[in-house]
């Protein structure tokens, strides 16, 4: 009996799929450009279950099933591409080739239309959830030529994580790039919780002082709150973890994050479409801010800086640090579904703003127990703006407020770097101001380049120019949006 789906790629995130879908009932065929990989994998994990071998790219396609189902798990880019001109003279009309690695989603674009001319079905696909994600349920965000979806929706379905009601943690996201595009938003997101934890801890270690047996065991505290979340939930498990000396581990651990490109890609996307997406976007400049190692000893000796004592009492900081992570992790979502919004009119996908809410739920790094409430969200008010403008999400940030505003302005007040809460916190109070300075902004403009400006006593659209010196002429410069 032939194959229901081959996998290329015998990295950790393929091997774990490959063993998941085997573990649903469905045949696979595994390939790996290295021939040795494969034997590693069908003698090691895959021993003793129906997973099949093939080293070639004409035995991975003979074992197939029609239409056959190719899967590539391979590094983004240059790779995608080869193995695709590899299998198109191997494959028949209809067939499918599938993209589930971190794909940047014009590509996925570019490749749904070249294939459709060779009348072949092409999915580019987000999975997240890791290595362990992979293994036992990932999140799986599939898009691009809607033909496709039938035949692979049993098998995305069966594998992918399912929420306590038993739903999919997978649908169809929409046409071209429409999957790649809600993971690198997915990842955008990531960017950010990230931060956020790392400021909380960073808040509570040199401005509260507090041991690591103390910030864990506050950790898992909150993650029996609103907070309650994958990452919140390793982030106790890392501060627990002691070395072979039995101090923690991750003292030892250099503090210069790396980035594999989604997160800025995400914040040239909000510039590209101008969506202020400020707090992923300054996630990635944290990162690059945090590689500067060297520089920053330096500049810290030079400086003499010193992080000040948060004085008070110490559980009422720690209630309003939470309250402070919590309003921001509402707003690093907000705005990456602000984004989605504008991508999706852009490109006329139509996507579904709760059933994205329903695929993070479960099996994603960014995975929450407030992703329901985002869900319910969307599915009461479908064109929702701004996600925190929902009833239960105006409620938690007007409650929190006082504290976020409190602990934003005491990191300030000691020199604690807190990028991703402060903006959020100054993004919030921008979106909620009706009458910013920009008429400042555009009267500036105007004064040397002739920009022109919007009056408000006059019809939005009808322009003006300002003679401001009495020496500059009647010609005004064109102007654009973003």
């Amino acid at each position: 009996m032939k194959a229901d789906i081959g996998v290329i790629g015998l990295a950790v995130m393929g091997q774990n799929l490959i063993l998941n879908m085997n573990d649903h009932g469905f045949k696979v065929v595994a390939h790996n450009r290295t021939a040795a990989k494969v034997d590693e994998f069908l003698q090691g994990p895959a021993k003793d279950t129906q997973i099949q071998g093939a080293y070639s790219l004409e035995e991975l396609v003979a074992k197939l099933e029609s239409p056959r189902k190719v899967m590539l798990m391979v590094r983004a880019g240059d790779v995608v591409d080869a193995f695709i001109d590899k299998l198109v003279p191997l494959l028949d009309a209809g067939d499918i080739i599938i993209d589930g690695g971190n794909t940047n989603y014009p590509d996925t674009n570019r490749r749904v239309a070249k294939l459709k001319e060779h009348q072949i079905r092409f999915i580019g696909t987000g999975v997240s959830g890791g290595e362990e994600g992979a293994r036992f349920g990932p999140s799986i965000m599939p898009g691009g030529d809607p033909e496709a979806w039938p035949f692979v929706k049993p098998i995305f379905q069966g594998i992918s994580a399912k929420t306590e009601q038993g739903e999919p943690c997978c649908d169809w996201v929409g046409n071209d790039g429409a999957g790649h595009f809600v993971k690198m938003v997915h990842n955008g997101i990531e960017y950010g919780d990230m931060q956020l934890i790392s400021e909380a801890y960073h808040f509570m270690k040199d401005g509260l002082g507090l041991n690591y047996t103390q910030m864990q065991a506050t950790f898992a505290k909150w993650n029996e709150t609103e907070l309650d979340s994958y990452l919140v939930e390793i982030t106790a498990d890392i501060l627990a973890y002691a070395d072979e000396d039995g101090l923690p581990l991750l003292e030892k651990i250099v503090d210069s994050a790396g980035q594999k490109g989604t997160g800025k890609w995400t914040g040239i996307n909000a510039l590209d479409v101008g969506i202020p997406l400020t707090l992923i976007t300054e996630s990635v400049f944290a990162r690059c801010l945090s590689s500067l190692k060297s520089e920053r000893e330096a500049a810290e000796t030079l400086f003499n800086k010193q992080i000040g004592a948060v004085e008070g009492d110490q559980e009422q900081w720690l209630e309003a640090l939470r309250q402070a992570l919590l309003a921001s992790k509402i707003i690093s979502y907000a705005q990456g579904f602000m984004l989605m919004r504008a991508a999706s009119d852009e490109n006329k996908w139509d996507l579904n703003y709760g059933n994205v809410a329903l695929m993070w739920r479960g099996g994603c790094i960014i995975r929450s127990a407030f992703l329901s409430n985002i869900r319910d969200a969307y599915e009461n008010t479908p064109e929702l703006a701004f996600l925190a403008s929902d009833p239960y999400f105006k409620d938690i940030i007007e409650q929190c407020l006082p504290a976020w505003r409190k602990v934003a302005a005491k990191s300030l007040e000691i020199g604690l770097p807190m990028p991703c809460m402060t903006s959020a916190l100054t993004f919030l109070d921008g979106y909620t101001t009706a009458r910013l300075p920009a008429n400042m902004i555009q009267a500036q403009r105007d004064y040397f380049g002739a920009h022109t400006y919007e009056r408000t006593d006059k019809p939005a659209g009808e322009y003006f120019h300002t003679n401001w010196t009495g020496t500059g002429g009647d010609t005004a410069s064109t102007t654009y949006d973003v």
